[in-house]
């Protein structure tokens, strides 16, 4: 809204100093820092409603037994995340460009998917919470939405349905008529695995964070002709829009991890971890950037990959064998981690690690080629 404000005043009285309003790089920043400050404000308030409702996490007994310990921890912090992210946004980009309307559209759309599951769970007591089905629904349709928009919309013509092959120059890969089979599967994939990584305190949303530091590049430099045309990456003017998007995601996220660094005070929750995954999977079907999705969201993929291996490997023994082996201790594979005796903290710190060399991988994929 201030951004339109601002342009209106530049057009009409050109008052010097003001003309900065019109720089990504500026609204970018102070998104970020407008997301920061509200979910620092925010987050007190917002914990002490929760704990005054007494809206804790639930006692999980398939978990570690270290984790009993944090039942009644206020949940459904993902509030905090996603009104920190929309408020900037609405206020320092441009709300009529496509790319920011299909990313908020994207993320509030999950938050409410995640928000109904956590409610269903943590208030009506419903033990798995929202059915499985009617989740993957929800996931579905904003997939299908997303890759139908970007499919039909002449924004996107002659490059709707590619995307750019990592470590390789001037080479697109084209889902043809596969594309929105493929944004579906994406975008429920990453929700999803972001989901499972919000085991402990401050991994899911510190991994999040360094993720939309190397977004946050790509998507300026897809916006710009100049960087687009010298990394020989697909150029899609007005993507750079998406780059407020990620400031002030960033932002929000730093101030969020301010409580929930160990010991938490408080969890997401899936109207947190949904949204969170759903907006990396969006953000890099919208600048083109879906391949680099294991390399970048490599901790997400080991998370998910963890517990797939798990279950078929338990599945195929038990017929076999008729008992079930494991390959981890526990899956997720932080889990595992834990049970071997490492404790909480320096699990998370190893997995931003890994997050900050998958990152840099990334960045520099678009120079090794």
């Amino acid at each position: 809204m201030l951004y339109y404000l601002f342009e209106y005043i530049n057009k009409v009285f050109s008052p010097p100093g003001f003309k900065i309003f019109r720089f990504l790089t500026f609204r970018s920043a102070i998104a970020a820092i407008t997301g920061l400050f509200l979910s620092l404000y925010l987050g007190p308030r917002l914990i002490k409603i929760l704990q005054k409702k007494q809206i804790g996490e639930a006692k999980k007994a398939d978990g570690p037994k270290s984790h009993w310990s944090k039942a009644g921890t206020p949940t459904m912090g993902g509030i905090i995340l996603i009104l920190s992210v929309v408020i900037p946004v609405l206020l320092w980009a441009d709300i009529k460009s496509i790319y920011i309307i299909l990313i908020l559209a994207g993320t509030i759309w999950l938050s409410g998917v995640g928000f109904l599951d956590d409610y269903l769970k943590v208030i009506r007591k419903f033990p798995n919470g929202l059915i499985a089905r009617y989740k993957l629904l929800g996931q579905v349709i904003i997939g299908f939405i997303v890759g139908a928009v970007i499919y039909f919309s002449p924004q996107f013509h002659g490059v709707n349905t590619l995307t750019t092959v990592p470590f390789l120059k001037n080479v697109n890969f084209d889902f043809s008529i596969l594309y929105i089979p493929a944004v579906i599967f994406i975008v429920t994939a990453t929700s999803n695995a972001v989901n499972l990584t919000d085991g402990l305190d401050g991994l899911a949303i510190g991994v999040t964070t360094i993720v939309m530091l190397a977004l946050a590049v790509i998507s300026y430099v897809t916006g710009n002709a100049i960087y687009a045309n010298y990394l020989n990456i697909i150029y899609l003017p007005g993507s750079g829009e998406l780059t407020v998007f990620i400031a002030a995601l960033i932002g929000a996220s730093l101030g969020f991890l301010w409580f929930n660094t160990y010991p938490a005070q408080v969890f997401m929750g899936d109207t947190g971890s949904l949204a969170l995954g759903g907006a990396f999977g969006i953000l890099a079907v919208l600048i083109k950037k879906e391949l680099l999705i294991p390399i970048l969201g490599g901790i997400f993929f080991m998370e998910t990959i963890s517990v797939i291996v798990q279950r078929l490997y338990f599945k195929y023994t038990k017929k076999k064998y008729g008992e079930g082996r494991r390959i981890f201790k526990m899956a997720p594979i932080h889990h595992h981690f834990e049970m071997l005796g490492w404790p909480e903290p320096k699990i998370v710190v190893r997995f931003y690690i890994v997050a900050i060399i998958l990152a840099i991988i990334s960045l520099a994929s678009f120079k090794i080629r």
